[in-house]
């Protein structure tokens, strides 16, 4: 179950973070002045991506609660760090990021820390 948990955070945090990314890019920049926060809650309302980068946010916030309540703290917080490792391919599969060598190597590093963890 701990590993099904970790699996629903991670998907949902990557999916989440990539919808956003996506869907803010198309948007351009926005204004952070008192008018550009209520145009900007404007444009979340009306950006589906938006809307569904929200619920997988929910999700993952759930799933990481359980998490928590079921196991320790210092496992749950490190497996969840799996989804560094989902959005760096998805950044560069999807979005077409650019991923440099260190990036890469960083990336590597967390992964090397999850299989420790998964020991």
């Amino acid at each position: 179950m701990k590993w099904l948990l970790v699996a629903i955070t991670v998907v949902a945090t990557a999916l989440s973070d990539l919808l956003q990314s996506y869907e803010l890019k198309r948007a351009g920049e926005q204004s952070v002045s008192a008018r550009g926060i209520a145009r900007l809650a404007a444009m979340v309302a009306r950006r589906r991506y938006l809307i569904l980068s929200i619920v997988c946010l929910a999700f993952s916030f759930f799933a990481f609660m359980a998490l928590v309540q079921s196991q320790p703290l210092s496992f749950a917080v490190p497996a969840s760090a799996a989804s560094f490792i989902l959005e760096t391919i998805a950044a560069k599969l999807v979005l077409g990021e650019q991923v440099g060598p260190r990036r890469a190597a960083g990336t590597l590093l967390v992964l090397g820390g999850i299989i420790l963890l998964a020991r």
